[in-house]
């Protein structure tokens, strides 16, 4: 049994505002990046078995527009502290904590803990995963506990479309 984990960084976020960085909201190009990726995963023929989100505006933001175009119930997103973070090993330790049961996982988060546990678990290195930035990767195991190198097997950058 194989697992597919899709990571997705949030979309393009504001500093103008006089909030905390938890509470920044997206830009109007992050939420149009955000609906054009959703478009893009609309071909995709797998919807997630769960979709995580960062606790942080932002990220909710972009996870709710995704779970638009995917045909995922909104009412099953799930907010996660543990994702508003910056560090790939918090990253990880979350992935190894999802259930067996749950085939394909989507979680959107935040740089660099993004793109460092991409470069990790993937087969392909990016420099940089872009904000509203996507990467899929299947791994051949039936464990998330036992996650080693899987392969990168799609990414997606609003640049691209």
């Amino acid at each position: 049994m194989k697992k597919k984990l899709i990571l997705v960084r949030h979309g393009k976020s504001s500093w103008e505002f006089d909030v905390r960085d938890h509470d920044r909201p997206l830009i109007q190009k992050g939420i149009d990046d955000a609906h054009a990726i959703g478009k893009s995963l609309q071909e995709f023929p797998n919807v997630p078995d769960i979709i995580w989100s960062s606790t942080a505006a932002r990220a909710l933001q972009t996870a709710t527009i995704l779970t638009e175009y995917i045909d995922y119930d909104l009412e099953k997103l799930q907010l996660k502290r543990v994702l508003y973070t910056f560090d790939s090993q918090d990253l990880l330790k979350a992935v190894r904590g999802i259930n067996d049961s749950v085939s394909c996982a989507m979680l959107v988060s935040h740089n660099h803990g993004l793109t460092d546990l991409v470069n990790q678990l993937g087969s392909e290195g990016f420099s940089n995963v872009p904000t509203t930035g996507t990467v899929i990767i299947e791994f051949d195991t039936s464990s998330w506990k036992d996650l080693s190198k899987g392969t990168t097997t799609f990414h997606l950058f609003p640049k691209n479309l």
